[in-house]
């Protein structure tokens, strides 16, 4: 398995799902998103090989963050909006640990917003998982930033008015290196995606379209629903044509400046002009591009949109606090203490 990140120690022992199951009663609503995202984290950390105490698990406050009390493994259940400072705070003073975030819409994009953008332009080498259900569930249903516009709520009787985030672009904007979108009712992609996050070195962001069967039920059911994901749903592979559609003859070219989509075999388009995914590209303009598609002129992409590789926010911390025990003549308290100016009182 070839990890980027050796800080984080690796179990002499073959781990299981059941290694990671916790012993308390798992509290969400029958039927919802969450359920599954639990089940991906279970399988997924097995496979990524760590030491079950070098994992820990972060959240604030929401469905979504009770999260840490159903994965058998060190963890955080935090504030309103406070999982990635808290986070930051762990990864920086513990570089040992494999710091997993959960997090809701409400969460991370409201009042989290400004750790959010921020942890994300640090590039803390921390995983985040954004349970993207376009509502707040805990509280009863009110609006949150990525509810659509014009959408009814408890806090929105005459529909909603403010324009919602899209979490991808956001993600861009704020400098972002890893980011990743997937549904909840594809177990596997949600593991795949959370293997490439583990091994990206940095912050990694999974935006997972989560249904909220009591306040947003399908939610997501135009995209991901079985009569609509094979015509709006763009699952991107490494080093692959970007194609979609039942029967793969559509894909996304680029004219000029825009993505179009386009079907092979029509005025003139081949194989050949379809682009082809690098998740690698240092440069994110193609990936921006990607993160924002939506029906209905274009589909969603999926999968992971962006893997960059950049200095990390913990790597350079250490690497100061290195630098300044090698060459600073203060190595004690005593000299901490008679530095500068002194006198003595008689």
């Amino acid at each position: 398995m070839d990890f980027i990140n050796q800080t984080v120690e690796r179990s002499n022992v073959q781990l299981a799902k059941a290694d990671f199951e916790s012993d308390q009663m798992v509290k969400w609503c029958p039927g919802c998103g969450a359920h599954a995202i639990l089940a991906a984290v279970e399988r997924v950390f097995p496979k990524i090989g760590y030491r079950k105490e070098n994992f820990c698990l972060v959240s604030g406050i929401g469905c979504s963050s009770r999260f840490p009390y159903y994965v058998n493994t060190y963890g955080i259940h935090g504030i309103h909006g406070r999982a990635a400072a808290i986070g930051t705070g762990v990864k920086i003073s513990n570089p040992r640990l494999s710091v997993w975030i959960a997090t809701g819409d409400g969460d991370s994009l409201a009042i989290g917003g400004n750790h959010f953008i921020h942890i994300i332009r640090r590039n803390v080498d921390v995983n985040i998982l954004l349970f993207n259900n376009q509502i707040y569930g805990l509280t009863k249903g009110q609006y949150s930033p990525t509810t659509p516009m014009g959408k009814v709520t408890k806090t929105s009787p005459q529909g909603t008015i403010e324009h919602p985030f899209n979490i991808g672009e956001l993600v861009m904007g704020a400098q972002g290196t890893f980011f990743a979108r997937v549904p909840d009712n594809n177990i596997n992609l949600m593991t795949e995606a959370m293997f490439e996050a583990a091994k990206h070195d940095g912050t990694s962001i999974i935006e997972i379209l989560q249904n909220c069967i009591i306040y947003a039920d399908k939610a997501h059911a135009d995209i991901i629903g079985k009569e609509m994901k094979e015509e709006n749903m763009l699952l991107l592979k490494n080093g692959e044509p970007m194609l979609f559609g039942k029967n793969k003859d559509k894909g996304l070219i680029l004219k000029g400046t825009r993505l179009e989509v386009a079907e092979i075999g029509k005025n003139g388009i081949t194989l050949d002009r379809i682009l082809v995914h690098d998740q690698y590209d240092q440069d994110p303009g193609i990936q921006t591009m990607l993160a924002k598609l939506a029906p209905p002129h274009f589909p969603m992409v999926f999968g992971v949109i962006r893997s960059a590789m950049f200095p990390t926010y913990d790597d350079l911390v250490e690497e100061q606090i290195k630098y300044a025990k090698e060459t600073s003549p203060i190595k004690n308290v005593d000299a901490l203490l008679n530095s500068g100016d002194t006198w003595e009182i008689n």
